[in-house]
């Protein structure tokens, strides 16, 4: 059986779907479960799991203690995930790729700037359709404030978060999971559409963090258990 390698996004670890598929609930129950899946693929099959370090590693490890997680996630997420830092400066990423991301980064800031404008424009329309009904400047401001401003910016912030980051890389963790992968030719493991948009660009293979568990599951069952030596990067 060949060896596989998947490099894990921080929602490898957190997918909802995935902790329901394994039947728990908890977040913390969930990453100790999906952690154990990945330890006994590690000592049965070799298969080896890989975090970028620092950024995705510190997410992970924050993560888990800002949910109140036991000591022993902590410690399953120091043992079984390998911690390497990308080689941002080596690994070759095709010119294209860059010029579609900003290409694509343009046209959504475009379309940000087109939605604040309609949402302005229909602010200042209902304002100026209260400002005739109200009876002084005192009664403007709080039906304004109530009323119009408080629901039109509600609708601007969930329109310009949905237009500008779905599907965008929006972070240095996200960079990092997908520079690592095509370095190692590992999967990428994650539930963010933005990683599995420019992994296909990337030509990395792609695996959903709500699947993973059950790939896992799926190897342990198939495939003898071999005691294999570990990868000379994973002796960490």
């Amino acid at each position: 059986m060949l060896r596989q390698r998947f490099v894990l996004d921080t929602t490898a670890l957190t997918d909802l779907q995935a902790r329901e598929k394994l039947g728990v609930t908890g977040m913390c129950d969930g990453m100790r479960k999906v952690l154990e899946l990945i330890a006994s693929a590690r000592l049965q099959l070799g298969i080896s799991c890989y975090v970028p370090f620092p950024s995705v590693y510190n997410e992970l490890r924050d993560f888990a203690q800002n949910n109140g997680c036991d000591a022993d996630v902590i410690a399953k997420i120091d043992t079984w995930l390998v911690k390497k830092a990308p080689d941002r400066y080596n690994v070759q990423i095709p010119s294209k790729v860059f010029h579609e991301y900003v290409s694509h980064m343009r046209e959504r800031i475009n379309k940000g700037m087109v939605i604040a404008e309609e949402t302005i424009w229909e602010s200042s329309t209902d304002c100026l359709l209260i400002q005739t009904k109200a009876d002084n400047k005192k009664d403007i401001d709080a039906d304004i404030e109530r009323g119009v401003i408080g629901v039109h910016i509600g609708k601007f912030r969930n329109k310009y978060r949905s237009a500008l980051r779905y599907g965008i890389l929006d972070s240095a963790p996200d960079i990092d999971v997908l520079i690592l992968a095509r370095e190692l030719e590992a999967a990428v493991v994650a539930s963010d559409f933005g990683i599995q948009k420019w992994a296909e660009e990337l030509g990395v293979r792609y695996v959903p963090a709500n699947t993973f568990p059950m790939i896992l599951q799926e190897y342990m069952e198939h495939a003898p258990v071999a005691n294999l030596p570990w990868d000379k990067e994973s002796d960490i």
